[in-house]
């Protein structure tokens, strides 16, 4: 089941910005900055305390679901799809997170937080190789294509979108003025969020 509370509380329960609030994230609104602190019933008096081997698996687990926005299933196919091919498990995991479509709008600069990212691709703003695409777990391939759909660039939530700065990340090729961004290799381990530990999600899935 997805979760669809208040994403704020999901930052302070592991104690560090997850940014899932785009701008909210840098800014003095941050509720993390006021309250710095896990939420529940003893409010400030509550602490992170010192975690057990599996709590700290567990919560890294939980860090990398909530940032890429996946549901416990679906991370779990993730860790299975990695963990049968060659390379590194934990890197190649965060690989296939990477590669996912509405991490690749966010990426490109389409959306400012994947989950708006995921929002445009579900309400059929997103075309993939020339296709409206409104799966935002589809995963993409060296040379796959993503872009706004040419419908709905005058749509008020892209206005603006050629005057931005390019930030995308190497593997990705983008074209903020056509609204476009090409995928031409895929993400290394320099590229891909770089505030997951993947060795512990590794071992909380090996038992």
């Amino acid at each position: 089941m997805r979760y669809t509370g208040p994403v704020c509380r999901l930052c302070r329960r592991e104690g560090e910005k997850l940014f899932l609030k785009g701008d909210k994230c840098t800014s003095q609104k941050c509720p993390l900055l006021k309250k710095n602190y896990a939420p529940g019933l003893h409010g400030p008096r509550s602490s992170f305390g010192k975690r057990s081997e599996y709590g700290r698996q567990l919560r890294e687990k939980q860090k990398a679901k909530r940032i890429y926005q996946t549901t416990e299933r679906q991370f779990k196919k993730y860790y299975q799809m990695a963990a049968k091919r060659d390379g590194i498990t934990g890197e190649t995991l965060l690989q296939l997170l990477e590669l996912r479509l509405d991490n690749i709008v966010y990426k490109a600069g389409f959306a400012v937080s994947r989950r708006q990212a995921r929002q445009f691709v579900g309400h059929g703003l997103i075309k993939v190789n020339g296709r409206k695409c409104t799966v935002s777990s589809r995963l993409m391939k060296v040379g796959d294509k993503v872009a706004v759909n040419s419908k709905t660039k005058e749509v008020k939530v892209f206005e603006g979108l050629d005057k931005q700065k390019d930030t995308s990340p190497k593997w990705l090729k983008t074209d903020l003025k056509q609204g476009e961004t090409e995928v031409t290799f895929l993400p290394e381990k320099e590229d891909v969020e770089q505030s997951i530990n993947s060795q512990p999600i590794v071992e909380f899935y090996s038992k």
